[in-house]
């Protein structure tokens, strides 16, 4: 009898709950595994397996071994994990900069990655007086009416940023949303020239945020960290101090990518 069935949630679905007690077996076993084996170990109709295999098989979960015809892990599910890996390795590593910031400016610090033209926050710290923000771990907002959305878009191929603009859509959010392409255009602009993002209540109403990118050694934004509070705190001159302390922390992060300036690479150049 199978040892997988192990989920308490009120909200199991059948069939997917299926599919997973699969991957448990393929995961558990050395070698391949047949049709007969699974059947037996999850007491399963084979026909009932086989259609399952077909779905996980068609999604690249798993692999069917053409010379014995039996089955094993795919290659996506490495792909699935490498990248669970790599989020959380770099949220560990964005740790003491994030910390930085929340001391220095006692405002709420997110740090989010780039996924499929949305933002997903990884991590929020918020200082004891903070004013609660709708933002939550787990959660993925649009990318062109956010600092840290804004701050990735930036810098990416202009290719990229249209096939993002079309699959997404520039969908008013609030009054100071972005809704054109020649808008957010000129703003991602001006985000490279200041080196950060600013939303004005883009996103939500009464809410500012600064980002500014994190980039990896091939200088790609993968990720981006915000400072964000209430519009009625964060003035101008506010904003510009905060601004200071955020792009200098997703520098820093991002020389411990790997990251180089361009500026410094001309240097290198020069003197090699």
């Amino acid at each position: 009898m199978s040892q997988h069935k192990t989920s308490r949630s009120p909200y199991r679905v059948q069939v997917l709950d299926r599919a997973l007690e699969i991957l448990g077996v393929l995961g558990d076993r050395q070698g391949d595994c047949g049709l007969a084996e699974l059947c037996a170990e999850l007491s399963l109709h084979k026909s009932t397996i086989h259609r399952l295999i077909m779905v996980l098989e068609g999604h690249g979960l798993v692999e069917k071994n053409p010379d014995t015809g039996r089955y094993r892990l795919g290659l996506r599910l490495f792909e699935l994990g490498s990248k669970a890996i790599a989020v959380l390795d770099l949220r560990e590593h964005s740790h003491p900069f994030l910390n930085q910031i929340l001391e220095a400016t006692q405002e709420t610090v997110h740090f989010c990655m780039f996924d499929q033209g949305e933002v997903v926050y990884v991590e929020k710290l918020e200082p004891q007086r903070s004013v609660r923000l709708a933002s939550r771990v787990g959660r993925r907002a649009p990318a062109y009416c956010t600092s840290v959305g804004k701050a990735i878009l930036a810098h990416l191929p202009e290719a990229e940023v249209n096939r993002i603009i079309r699959r997404s859509g520039l969908k008013r959010l609030t009054r100071n949303t972005i809704t054109t392409r020649a808008a957010l255009k000129a703003e991602l602009k001006n985000v490279r020239a200041r080196g950060c993002a600013i939303d004005d209540e883009e996103n939500e109403e009464g809410v500012r945020c600064i980002g500014a990118a994190v980039r990896d050694h091939t200088s790609r934004p993968l990720a981006a960290i915000s400072v964000s509070g209430p519009a009625f705190r964060l003035n101008k001159e506010k904003m510009g101090l905060i601004a200071k302390v955020v792009v200098r922390a997703a520098a820093a992060l991002s020389q411990e990518l790997g990251y180089v300036p361009e500026e410094e690479k001309s240097l290198r150049s020069l003197a090699s």
